[in-house]
């Protein structure tokens, strides 16, 4: 190889791995809020069943909620947003009383 060509490909390979970096970097916010929506739905999933077998007021209905809870604490932590699974749909206002 030339010096010009080994110059010319050396740069391409650089551009190329900041290429990759940049777009695997878009797709992680995404990854998330997936993430985010996954939990809170399966901890409502869960405050559903502790409440079907053993009402609103047991312990485990207790937990599940502190787990909705939770989940939707980290999703606003990590995302100034959480995941409404009754509305299907992300709230981006900060309301600890309404959820």
């Amino acid at each position: 190889m030339r010096n010009g060509t080994r110059s010319w490909y050396s740069k391409f390979t650089l551009a190329a791995a900041g290429l990759t970096g940049f777009v695997m970097l878009l797709g992680a916010p995404q990854l998330r809020a997936d993430d985010c929506q996954k939990q809170t739905e399966k901890a409502v999933h869960d405050w559903h069943k502790a409440v079907e077998h053993e009402g609103t007021k047991s312990d485990a209905a207790k937990y599940a909620k502190h787990e909705i809870r939770n989940a939707q604490q980290a999703c606003w932590d990590r995302e100034h947003r959480w995941w409404d699974p009754d509305q299907h749909q992300w709230h981006y206002d900060h309301h600890d009383d309404n959820h």
